[in-house]
């Protein structure tokens, strides 16, 4: 059992709105003529719907439910990339987000050129990047592809190299959202080895898949969201095994 108990992150009665253009605006100048003339109205949608939940230290959470149920919006609103409409989330420490697959890297760079670039997002010096560059490319296995253009990667290769770049260090928070999917079967479990050595050594985890058996193998806790609307948390096993009944 994990002996860390402090709060990492705190969702407290977290609602997320956006405004969807509740009619088609088919080019720029018309939808600023008519948002001066104030004619372009807007449908309001709730993604997420008065969520609260804390995660601590060591913890690591699967967050299951269909497309559309507000998972990926809820992660990008605890990495800070969205801001609730009402609520607030508090972490703690340095956050690794891997949430979408190719973010922060330039499709007509090399991935030498684009480990550096994605270093630099992430607050690395160049120093630093230098230093840890042959762990980053000897995990994600990418040496015979290094000078090759990112655009030129499949979905896979983009994603082990992301990962071994948002891992190199560790994090006090991992948020990581269905990229591995892509990846093969081996390097899924050299990803779950690295990320169960971080938990092992405090990190927090929050992970989406698809995958019950996954979350089931990864998280201790998990928490259901069906329309944007907590329906359940509590213990991995016991979440999961009532999203995804056998």
């Amino acid at each position: 059992m994990r002996k860390h108990k402090e709060i990492m992150i705190d969702v407290n009665h977290v609602t997320i709105r956006f405004n969807l253009a509740s009619q088609k605006v088919d080019n720029l100048k018309e939808y600023f003529v008519k948002l001066v003339k104030k004619e372009l109205m807007f449908q309001e949608f709730l993604a997420v719907i008065d969520v609260s939940f804390q995660v601590r230290r060591g913890e690591a959470w699967g967050l299951v439910g269909v497309n559309g149920s507000g998972k990926s919006t809820m992660l990008k609103a605890i990495s800070g990339i969205l801001k609730p409409y009402k609520g607030t989330i508090t972490t703690r420490g340095n956050i690794a987000p891997l949430i979408e697959l190719g973010a922060g890297f330039d499709g007509n760079l090399t991935a030498r050129e684009n480990i550096f670039l994605n270093g630099c997002l992430l607050g690395h010096s160049e120093k630093y990047m230098n230093e840890h560059f042959e762990e980053i490319v000897d995990f994600a296995e990418l040496w015979d592809f290094l000078d090759s253009p990112i655009k030129n990667y499949s979905s896979g290769m983009r994603a082990r190299l992301g990962f071994a770049i948002a891992t190199m260090v560790q994090p006090d928070i991992l948020i990581v959202d269905e990229v591995l999917a892509v990846g093969d079967y081996k390097f899924k479990q050299k990803c779950e080895k690295r990320m169960n050595d971080m938990l092992n050594n405090g990190t927090t985890l929050l992970f989406v898949s698809h995958s019950i058996d996954d979350v089931k193998r990864l998280c201790d806790h998990a928490i259901w969201l069906d329309k944007g609307q907590a329906v359940m948390m509590g213990t991995a096993e016991t979440v999961c095994e009532a999203y995804s009944p056998i």
